[in-house]
């Protein structure tokens, strides 16, 4: 999701700079990135181009949460799993100090 956030600020980033530096008025028309456009049409591309910022901001937060999240439970585990080896380890040496002990 990290990732997926990261090119859609992308996205919207190349909307807004193209926006901002490759718009020629004529008349009653635009021009974005050599493409005619109404002005009604640009207002709409300007919300698409922040909206696409919004989200991949969410997305953005939304997927280094969750990574952390993991990585926090991955550790938990790792220790968990590191005393279930040390007190399998003792009993292993208990039952090979025992003499009853017949494996």
């Amino acid at each position: 999701m990290l990732i997926l956030g990261l090119v859609v600020i992308l996205v919207g980033a190349v909307l807004v700079v193209g926006g901002l530096f490759t718009t020629e008025v004529s008349g009653g028309d635009v021009e974005i990135l050599g493409i005619g456009l109404s002005p009604s049409a640009l207002f709409v591309v300007g919300l698409v181009a922040g909206l696409c910022i919004l989200v991949g901001l969410w997305l953005t937060k939304w997927g280094t949460q969750r990574g952390l999240r993991q990585r926090k439970e991955q550790k938990k585990i790792d220790e968990l799993s590191q005393k279930l080896d040390r007190a399998e380890a003792g009993r292993r040496r208990d039952l090979d100090d025992d003499p009853d002990y017949r494996a």
